[in-house]
Formats: structure tokens, sequence, C-alpha cells
């Protein structure tokens, strides 16, 4: 029965494949979104254009948090909140929500709605979907609570109740869902909170939290596995994620002490370094400015925001598990092992295939986007001219891709093609490059029942 709700017959259009209906979803969502933020009264007296709202949203939806107006000066409170409650849809993906109503009124959903969630979060086939949703909505409340809960108590010597209440909320749903809007706190961005270690480690927490994956969270804090009998994904995102998060710090203390840093006390510089270290991993969030950083920490900051969070989370990027098997597969071909292994777990060859795929795939989705960013921005100038615009624009298209939102200052002088290239980027980041080319295919091409002779080449 599931084979058939999957399959396509030739000639056949009515059957919807559950990457399609996820891609679709996407696609609505940004649509509605636009034509709210388009409403009048949403923007301020200088209103927007329809490229922008286009752009905003999509940014919302995706989680990006890259911006071309100004999020507390260019919209309404209206428009502010019409933001936050894309950003929460598209954090847990509007599918789970349409799963949610369903039960809620007592309707069945189809198989199809069930995989599109399942492949949404990585979720275990033999676990009950029902329960998912639940627990994926409830834990999802329940940390943006108190993460909004924390922020209002730090931010209520700077703010009158009321509005330090709004800006905590905000904000603990753009952190959460790895969104990377801010507005109203000051500065760019949190740069004014830079040395703040209480807001800094709550926003830190808000981004590890959603980017870390419902799935390990569910493990670690709903059930409270023991250690040893963690899931080989949750001990792997989780692993991943503290090397990188470790790897970023240093990286940043190294680079940028006597840099962006100088004249800084020690604390900040240690608070700004792991802030910077966790905030690439696709939350958007800064507190320094990232146009000063040197090329070196800039170059593995676009490392960062390439890998992003953990499979099954509100993160982009190729994700943890996804880098942590590349690394498990060069080891052990190395050392001349056939297989895969990671800690004392074989990994199946199918999903060692599935990790080159999405690589290569987010590879070229990202080099197609800065040849076109490239031509259509700087074509027009002699090639002197145009050495800074590379390294500017490759940050923005890798932040993009990463459903990121840090920017190097160039996202805001985009023409109306250039932002629409970041706009198809953006969603392409957050669908995921491989879904989408499993929802523009309309059935596997190879059926032979056959197969050719092997023949060795040349590697290396």
């Amino acid at each position: 029965m599931k084979w058939l709700l999957l399959s396509i017959r030739p000639g056949s259009g009515r059957m919807i494949t559950p990457p399609r209906a996820l891609t679709a979803s996407f696609l609505l969502l940004i649509v509605i979104g636009t034509a709210v933020l388009l409403i009048p009264g949403m923007s301020g007296p200088k209103g927007l254009s329809a490229v922008d709202a286009l752009f905003t949203a999509t940014s919302a939806v995706c989680v990006t948090g890259l911006v071309v107006v100004d999020t507390g000066l260019d919209f309404t409170l209206g428009g502010q909140l019409a933001i936050m409650v894309l950003i929460q849809l598209g954090g847990l993906g509007i599918m789970t929500f349409s799963v949610l109503f369903y039960r809620l009124v007592g309707r069945e959903i189809s198989l199809r709605d069930e995989l599109a969630v399942r492949d949404s979060f990585s979720f275990s086939k033999s676990q009950d979907l029902g329960s998912l949703v639940r627990s994926v909505v409830l834990m999802t409340l329940a940390i943006e609570g108190l993460g909004a809960l924390l922020l209002f108590t730090f931010l209520l010597g700077d703010y009158a109740p009321v509005r330090a209440a709004y800006l905590a909320v905000f904000h603990a749903v753009s952190a959460f869902c790895n969104a990377g809007f801010s507005h109203g706190l000051g500065g760019d961005s949190l740069t004014r909170y830079a040395g703040h270690w209480p807001i800094n480690l709550v926003i830190m927490g808000l981004i590890v939290s959603g980017g870390i994956g419902f799935i390990a969270l569910s493990e670690i804090f709903v059930h409270k596995t023991r250690l040893r009998r963690l899931s080989l994904h949750t001990k792997l995102v989780c692993l991943t994620s503290l090397v990188l998060i470790l790897f970023g710090t240093a990286m940043f203390l190294l680079l940028e002490w006597d840099n962006v840093m100088a004249g800084r006390p020690v604390s900040d510089k240690l608070v700004i370094s792991l802030f910077q270290s966790v905030t690439p991993r696709t939350a958007g969030f800064n507190t320094i400015n990232y146009a000063h950083l040197a090329n070196t920490t800039l170059l593995g900051t676009i490392f960062l925001m390439f890998v992003g969070g953990s499979p099954g989370s509100t993160a982009g990027g190729i994700k943890t598990a996804t880098l942590a098997i590349l690394v498990a597969m060069a080891v052990s071909r190395y050392r001349g092992f056939s297989r895969v292994n990671i800690l004392r777990r074989t990994i199946p060859g199918g999903l060692v295939s599935r990790a080159v795929a999405v690589t290569l795939v987010s590879i070229a989705t990202v080099g197609l986007s800065l040849a076109l960013l490239l031509i259509i921005e700087t074509g027009h100038l002699d090639h002197t001219q145009t050495r800074d615009a590379f390294l500017k624009l490759l940050f923005e298209t890798v932040s993009a891709f990463g459903t990121v939102g840090l920017s190097m200052g160039a996202t805001s002088g985009l023409t109306v093609w250039g932002k629409l290239i970041i706009i198809t980027t953006m969603f392409l980041g957050r669908v995921g490059p491989l879904t989408v080319a499993l929802a523009l295919t309309r059935r596997a091409r190879d059926t032979r029942s056959y197969n050719y002779g092997q023949e060795e080449v040349m590697i290396g």
C-alpha cells in the first residue's frame, strides 16, 4: 500500500509524493506570508516593494534571517508579529501544524502527510506520529517559554515591562527556530550585549536546542535515556556539534584576539568567541561586525555555515550527521576498510551514498548561486574592483543556503535579480537540495534487472 502511494505511474499526475508535498507547503507559506506583509499597515510610511516582501517572507519561513529592510524600523507591530509567526511556522514545518490540526479535530491524516512529516524530522518509521507532533509542539513551547522568561528578566533593566516582554518573546522564537531576526535591542543584531554573559548564554542555549534536532532532544530530556543507551544518531549529532563549537571558539579566539576584539576584557573575548562559534550553525545573530573579521576567520565561518545544524531540527546546512559520515568514510577508506564505521556501529551504504549526494548537490547549489550573483552584481565591473565583492557574495550565498542569516553587508545592496537569487538559495537551503530534486523527479529511472561489467578507474 505504501509503495502504491509513493509511486507515480507514467502519465499520471494525481499522486503527490512526500517531498513534493513538503516543498509545496513551504512555497504556499511563503506566498501567504508575502501577501500578508504587503497589506497596508504592515510596513512603515515608506512602504514595502513586492520583492522586499517576498525576500522577508522567504527569509522568515526558511528561518534564515537575511534582511533587505530593517525589521524594527520598516515594519509596524503587526508586520513584526507576522514575521514572528512565519518564523515559528517555518521552523517547525507547516506540515507538522497541519497534522496537529487534523488530529485535534479528530480527523485521520493521509499517509502522504505522515510521510512528509517523517521526512521533515528524519523520523523513525517505527514511532507514533501523533506522539512526535505533540512532543515537537510542547517541547518547542516549553523551551521558547523558558528562554523568553529568562530574557525578560535580563531586559527589564533596559526596557519597560511590556516592551521587554515583547522583545523577549520575539528573540526567543527567533533564536530557537535559528532564524536570526533581531530588532529593538540597539545596534546591529545583539552587538549592544556582546559582553553580557547571561543574555548570550540564553540565546546560545536556544540556538543549540533548536539546532540539535527534536529526536535528540527527546531522547536526552524527555525520555532521559542513559548515555550508553542513546541512539547512534543522538550520540553523533551531539559529539559533532560539540567538536564544531570548540573548533569555532578556538578559531575565533586565536584569529580575532587582537583584531575585532582588541581592547576588550578577557571575559568579553571568551563570550564573543563562543557566541560566534554557535551562531554560524544557522542562527544568524551576531555580537560583532562580520565585515571587520580577518579573511581566515571568514573562511572558517563559511565552513561552519555550510555544515549547519543537525537533522530533524530548525537548522539548515548539510547537517552535522552528514559531516560525521563523510569524515568517517574518509577515515575508513584510509584504513583500508570497505565499510564505514562510527562509534562501534556500521553505517548502511545507502546512508553513506545519501550523505555524499547531499554534499555534492549542496556544493553545486552554492556554486551556481554564487556564479549567477557574480555575473549580475559585478559583471559590469573591472576584475580589479570585484575582489572584495567575491568574498562578500560567497559569504552571503553560503549564509542563505545554510539558512544562517549572517551578513557582511552585501544583502541590502543587491539588485532585484540578486535578491531573487538569494531568495531561491534560501528556499533550497531550507527544503534541502536533495528533497527538491526528489520532488521534481517523476519516477526512478533505473529499472533495469541487469548490471554492466565492472572496470577500475584511477583515483587520486
